[in-house]
C-alpha cells in the first residue's frame, strides 16, 4: 500500500467548504492482480462492512459520494475503484465483470476482512452478483440498486448490440497497440492529480472522468450487455434488497424487478428517482435504509 493522493493534502484544504463530501482515499496493492484505489470510512467499532461497488463511467468517489457519510453513522464503509475507470487497476486484457468481482475480493482479503455487505449500482450490481457467485464467503448481503439480471433484453438485440460495442473496444485496443503507448504512458497525457480537494462538484467529477481509461470503459460497456445471471443467481442464500429506480431510463424498473424470478426472497424500495439519483442528497439515507435490511445492526 502506498500513501493516497488525497492524503497529501493539509487537514485546511481537506474541509474546505463547497468540495464534494468525500473520505479520503488510498491506493492498494492487490497481490498478483494490480494497484487500486479505495475510499473508506472506519464506521462505528465493531460495525458491519459495506463493499460499494460503482456503476460505468463513475468512480468509488463520484457513484457514492452522497452516501458516505449516512452510510458511516452505521457501517465500516469501503468504496472501490474498479478496472479503467477512476484509479483502478489498468490492465492490457480485457475488461471481465468477473474480475472485476475478484478483485473485490482480494481487496477484502488484504484488509483482513472476512465478509462484508456487497452494494452494487447498475454496473456494480453484477458484480456484486458475481461476487456472491465466486465467493459466497465473503458476502453478507446484497443491496442491488439500479441495476439487473440483464442489460440487453432479448438474444438478438444482445448480439447486436455487443456486436457493435464490441467491434468500437477493439478499435480502441489497436489504436493504442498501433501507436505503442503503454499504459502508464498514456495515463501521463491526463492532467496531474489535484492535491486538493476541488472547491466545486463539477470540476471534481471532470478529473474523475478524465483518469477513465478509454479503451477498458468501452470494454466495460460491452461487458455490462452481455452479461445475464439468470442462469446460475437462484437461489442466493444471504439477505438481498432491490433499490428500484422507478423513472429509470438506462436500466428501466421492469428490468430492475426481473432479479425477483431469482431472488423472490428479496425486499424491494421504490424510488421515484432515474438512473443518476446517485448524485442528489437523498441517494445516501436510501442506502443506509437499504443496508440496515440485509444486517441484523440495530438502528
Amino acid at each position: 500500500m502506498t500513501a493516497s493522493d488525497d492524503a497529501q493534502i493539509g487537514p485546511e484544504i481537506a474541509e474546505a467548504p463547497g468540495g464534494p463530501p468525500i473520505p479520503l482515499g488510498r491506493r492498494v496493492e492487490l497481490p498478483g492482480r494490480g494497484t487500486t484505489f479505495i475510499r473508506e470510512v472506519p464506521g462505528p467499532p465493531g460495525a458491519p462492512t459495506v463493499l460499494l461497488l460503482h456503476g460505468l463511467l463513475a468512480s468509488g468517489g463520484l457513484n457514492w459520494f452522497q452516501a458516505f457519510e449516512p452510510l458511516s453513522e452505521h457501517f465500516r464503509v469501503i468504496a472501490i475503484d474498479h478496472r479503467g475507470h477512476g484509479r483502478g487497476i489498468r490492465a492490457w486484457s480485457r475488461f471481465r465483470l468477473a474480475d472485476c468481482a475478484d478483485d473485490a475480493a482480494a481487496l477484502l482479503d488484504v484488509l483482513g476482512i472476512d465478509e462484508a455487505i456487497a452494494v452494487g449500482y447498475s454496473m456494480g450490481g453484477p458484480i456484486a452478483q458475481l461476487l456472491w457467485h465466486r465467493h459466497p464467503e465473503k458476502v453478507a448481503g446484497l443491496v442491488l440498486c439500479a441495476t439487473s439480471n440483464r442489460f440487453v433484453p432479448g438474444v438478438r438485440e444482445r448480439l447486436v448490440f455487443v456486436t457493435g460495442v464490441s467491434a468500437v473496444a477493439g478499435s480502441t485496443r489497436i489504436g493504442q497497440l498501433a501507436t505503442r503507448i503503454p499504459v502508464s504512458l498514456w495515463q501521463r497525457q491526463i492532467p496531474p492529480v489535484v492535491k486538493a480537494r476541488p472547491d466545486s462538484l463539477s470540476r471534481w467529477a471532470r478529473a474523475e472522468f478524465r483518469r477513465h481509461d478509454a479503451r477498458m470503459v468501452t470494454e466495460a460497456l460491452a461487458a455490462s450487455c452481455n452479461f445475464d445471471s439468470r442462469k446460475w443467481l437462484n437461489p442466493v442464500d444471504v439477505p438481498t434488497t432491490l433499490v428500484v429506480t422507478t423513472k429509470d431510463h438506462a436500466v428501466p424498473a421492469q428490468e430492475q424487478l426481473r432479479l425477483l424470478l431469482a431472488i423472490p426472497t428479496a425486499e424491494v424500495h421504490l424510488h421515484d428517482e432515474g438512473h443518476t439519483w446517485c448524485a442528489k442528497p437523498s441517494f445516501g439515507r436510501a442506502m443506509v435504509d437499504a443496508c440496515l435490511t440485509v444486517t441484523a445492526t440495530p438502528e
